[in-house]
């Protein structure tokens, strides 16, 4: 069946689904690649690869486009699922022969919820859909698929669940890098704290980590850990070095790529003869072992979820890292030159204003080159969901506006939505208007002519959804 297999433009902007762990419009224009949906786009022959948002793909032309193909796959999201239902009975409408799944961590958590949501959805592949979706697109009756739930005489049926791929079947996928550049632009994509243009591709599946609120591992991609060959991963580098020669630096988009010792020091040794820059996600356990042979190798830059100062807080969410090794560990990235992009999250359990003041003490402390601050947002199919809703902290208010940012959809004692709001902007203007701060980021606009016109850019965008936030902080909506 001709293919296609599309991240939908939800919202304008927005990095919802096939790559993004955290769906939402950023602060700042970013998009990751959607990988996902590259692997089954390069094992299924008669395909194309629409990823929407970064291309500016408006719904319209998606249908369009779709009316020239037999069979879509869209990976959705909980934020942008009622605009990609909609957009699902208008392709339907528009073409009525053509077969629908949806994809993608809310569907895998609720699919009866989704296939009730519009006759337009044909079926929904739970999880990981490489081989479900492509299997369909050969032929294959969907009775005999694993993985998947569809409707059978008026019922919703479940098929057995499929077994994750294990390390030899990630080696036996196709490279995503080929999927890449045929169907996609590299130069769309862009993440602030990476050089540009970048890629991103993965080296495993999985965390083995327990954070309560985390989307990935609970809902679709697991907690077991597997891996690619060392050998495998180093295939895919060259092939993408040919392909891509203008690329500046590779992403290893892992959940988490140093989990294993012995592993990231094999994988460091097959990459260091490659000479090249990469970065990737991170975890504070890394001890300074594991991080040299990183930076040796051509590591540039780590992502870590720090999450929170508090430490009860960090119990809370079942993180399995302590303050103190947070600490611990910035000062070895320092000290071996490794940049370090920091995470943190207000409105996690036991959040209060005391805690949210906290943790950006703990953000200075640590003076990562850069931070991103998220609203926390209890997401269906995880335990932080399951714990908001027994406590009575989830609200029903929706979790992003207009335009797909974030917004709270719970509330603690003592602490609102406006204040969480609130709360992430107060923590980006403590944390960048520190004149040390301020100085990083006008070296590096000197430093860089591309890098000057990019912050320009970033810095108007930050400053319009600024604007907006005090407005929504400012109202007398309820709390």
């Amino acid at each position: 069946m001709k293919t296609l297999l599309l991240n939908p433009p939800s919202f304008e902007n927005f990095d919802g689904g096939a790559g993004a762990r955290w769906p939402a419009r950023r602060e700042i224009l970013s998009f990751w690649y959607p990988a996902w949906l590259a692997y089954p786009a390069a094992l299924i022959g008669n395909s194309r690869l629409l990823d929407a948002p970064p291309h500016g793909v408006t719904p319209d032309e998606t249908i369009r486009i779709a009316r020239d193909f037999d069979f879509l796959v869209l990976f959705t999201s909980t934020v942008g699922f009622a605009k990609d239902v909609h957009l699902a009975k208008q392709i339907k409408d528009t073409h009525p022969q053509i077969k629908i799944a949806f994809v993608g961590p809310p569907v895998s958590i609720q699919p009866a919820e989704t296939l009730q949501a519009s006759t337009a959805i044909d079926f929904v592949a739970r999880r990981e859909f490489d081989y479900s979706v492509t299997e369909f697109a050969q032929g294959r009756e969907l009775g005999d698929i694993l993985g998947i739930s569809y409707r059978k005489s008026g019922q919703i049926v479940h098929n057995p669940d499929r077994t994750p791929l294990t390390g030899r079947d990630l080696d036996a996928l196709p490279f995503v890098v080929d999927i890449y550049k045929r169907d996609l632009d590299v130069t769309r994509y862009n993440i602030p704290f990476l050089h540009h243009p970048f890629i991103s591709l993965y080296t495993s599946r999985g965390c083995p980590a327990q954070c309560t609120f985390c989307l990935w591992p609970q809902t679709f991609s697991g907690h077991p850990w597997r891996t690619r060959s060392s050998e495998n991963v180093v295939a895919e580098l060259r092939r993408a070095f040919e392909l891509f020669p203008s690329v500046k630096e590779y992403f290893f988009d892992d959940d988490t790529f140093a989990w294993g010792k012995s592993r990231v020091l094999d994988i460091c040794r097959h990459l260091k003869p490659l000479n090249f820059t990469w970065s990737c996600n991170c975890r504070v356990h890394a001890d300074y072992d594991m991080l040299k042979a990183m930076k040796d190798a051509g590591c540039r830059l780590l992502v870590v979820g720090f999450e929170s100062g508090n430490p009860t807080i960090l119990k809370n969410i079942k993180k399995g890292a302590t303050v103190e090794q947070a600490v611990t560990f910035m000062k070895n990235c320092k000290s071996l030159g490794l940049t370090v992009h920091g995470d943190f999250i207000i409105g996690l359990p036991g959040e209060t204003r005391e805690s949210i003041q906290q943790t950006m003490r703990f953000a200075e402390q640590l003076d990562p080159e850069t931070i991103q601050v998220s609203i926390a947002h209890a997401f269906p199919g995880t335990e932080f969901y399951e714990y908001v809703t027994r406590e009575g902290y989830l609200t029903n208010d929706s979790i992003a506006d207009e335009m797909g940012h974030q917004l709270p959809n719970l509330r603690y004692p003592g602490l609102n939505r406006q204040e969480i709001v609130q709360a992430v902007e107060d923590f980006y203007g403590r944390y960048y208007f520190r004149p040390r701060v301020i100085f990083r980021i006008v070296r590096r606009a000197l430093s860089d002519r591309n890098d000057r016109a990019r912050l320009y850019n970033e810095a108007r965008e930050y400053l319009r959804l600024r604007a907006k936030r005090k407005i929504f902080t400012r109202s007398k909506a309820p709390a």
